[in-house]
């Protein structure tokens, strides 16, 4: 199975549109900081068909490392979360 990159993105935003390499890459960017500014304010992010990005408050606690069974606080942080429309479902699980 073979991983797409940015790069991939941008060559077929410019197959498809038809624009430069560079204005497609220059799209891409754009989307990519929109989410990004989103997400780094609180906000959730949805893309209709494909998915929510969305952002869960995890409080701290106390974990136990396996290894050695010390304990150690894991602190409060914010964790990013992906989910699937159901478009996006059927079109996979086709």
């Amino acid at each position: 199975m073979a991983t797409i990159t940015r790069a991939d993105i941008a060559d077929t935003i410019c197959e498809e549109i038809g624009l430069s390499r560079k204005d497609a890459g220059d799209i891409l960017d754009m989307v990519i900081d929109e989410v990004k500014s989103e997400l780094t304010a609180g906000r959730d992010v949805k893309i209709s068909t494909f998915g929510s990005f969305l952002l869960k408050r995890k409080s701290a606690r106390v974990g136990r490392n396996p290894k050695t069974g010390v304990e150690a606080e894991i602190t409060p942080r914010t964790v990013i979360s992906f989910r699937p429309s159901q478009t996006l479902k059927s079109s996979i699980n086709k």
